[in-house]
C-alpha cells in the first residue's frame, strides 16, 4: 500500500471517529503528496519520494516546536508535538544513537577514511544508509565524533 493510499484510508477513519488533530495532519500530508504528484516529473512516486515528504513534514514540526518553546507557547508546542507523533507513525522505525554508531563505524571502515578531513566522503554514505531512521544532525555528530577518535 502506498503512502497516498494509507493516508487516504486513515483520513476516512479519522473523519468517522471525529479525531480532528489526526484528520488535519493527514490532510496536510495528503496535500503535500498531491503537490508532489502535480510537479510534472512524469513518473510515479517511489518510496524515496514518500520518505522525503515525511521527513520534510517531520522537520517542520520539530523546528516549530523549538520556536514555540522559545516563545513560551505551550498550547502550540502540544499541537505540533501531536502532529509530529502522527507523522512519525509513517516513518521507518527510528534507531538509537548507539545503533547508528555501529552502522557508521562499518561505513568508515569500508570507506577506509582516517580523519575528520574525510567527512565529505563518509556523510553521503551514512545519510543514504540511515535516511529516515535517525535525525541527520545526529548522524553528523556521530560521524564527526567517530572520525575525530581515529586521528
Amino acid at each position: 500500500m502506498t503512502l497516498s493510499e494509507k493516508v487516504t484510508t486513515e483520513m476516512k477513519a479519522a473523519m468517522k471517529s471525529g479525531d480532528k488533530p489526526r484528520l488535519e495532519t493527514l490532510r496536510m500530508l495528503r496535500a503535500q503528496i498531491l503537490e508532489f504528484e502535480k510537479r510534472g516529473l512524469n513518473r510515479a512516486m517511489n518510496e524515496e519520494d514518500e520518505l522525503s515528504i515525511l521527513l520534510t513534514a517531520s522537520k517542520k514540526r520539530k523546528e516549530a516546536i523549538e520556536m514555540y518553546q522559545q516563545a513560551h507557547r505551550q498550547d502550540l508546542v502540544d499541537k505540533e508535538t501531536k502532529e509530529l507523533e502522527i507523522i512519525s507513525e509513517y516513518l521507518p522505525k527510528q534507531i538509537s544513537a548507539d545503533e547508528a554508531a555501529v552502522v557508521i563505524e562499518k561505513i568508515i571502515a569500508q570507506a577506509g577514511v582516517m580523519s575528520v578531513k574525510d567527512l565529505g566522503k563518509v556523510m553521503p554514505l551514512a545519510m543514504k544508509e540511515l535516511k529516515g531512521k535517525i535525525d541527520s544532525k545526529a548522524i553528523n555528530e556521530i560521524v564527526r565524533s567517530k572520525l575525530s577518535q581515529q586521528t
